[in-house]
């Protein structure tokens, strides 16, 4: 069993953590410490991401995941996120802008083209990732274990959204 972190552990941990940076919460706001009171669920969550954006990982690559992952948000409309996977990314601002205006084109390789395709069928039509969705990404060259990948991080970024969204929501009511 894993030793609980200190308090200043928890502290620097909560002044990294992704989804109170985009959601915009008030470090020691009402919202940001219902959020932190599951600090378990908090820190699985922010070692996900980490674990996702690991430039170690292998199989998609570190710069594939996080154009993903902006482009997911993009579509999503999760601006605050959008610009955080952006940031990431700060040599790929032309195609970020492309992506912006939902037009990736044949700047990028066939086997982005699909994962950006396949990622924008699991969040606007997600029935229709079915088995004709796989099938075109194993065309442009994607193992079986990268498929598993992509879509575990595309509903993991759904996951991320949704706190974003309704944190925000949350401490917009908070202000009132």
């Amino acid at each position: 069993m894993m030793p609980e972190p200190s308090s200043a552990a928890l502290e620097q941990g909560l002044a990294q953590d992704v989804i109170d940076r985009a959601a915009g919460l008030v470090p020691g706001g009402a919202v940001q410490g219902v959020r932190q009171g599951r600090q378990k669920v908090a820190r699985a969550t922010q070692q996900s991401y980490e674990l996702f954006f690991d430039p170690s990982g292998t199989g998609i690559s570190c710069r594939e995941r996080l154009l993903i992952a902006f482009y997911a948000c993009q579509l999503s409309r999760a601006d605050g996120l959008a610009q955080h996977y952006r940031d990431q990314v700060p040599d790929d601002a032309a195609l970020c802008g492309r992506l912006e205006a939902d037009v990736p084109d044949a700047s990028v390789s066939p086997r982005l083209a699909a994962m950006l395709v396949f990622t924008q069928t699991l969040i606007c039509r997600p029935a229709e990732g079915d088995r004709e969705a796989i099938r075109a990404l194993r065309h442009a060259g994607l193992e079986d274990p990268d498929i598993v990948t992509l879509a575990q991080l595309i509903a993991f970024l759904s996951y991320q959204i949704r706190m974003v969204v309704g944190l925000r929501a949350l401490q917009a009511t908070e202000s009132k």
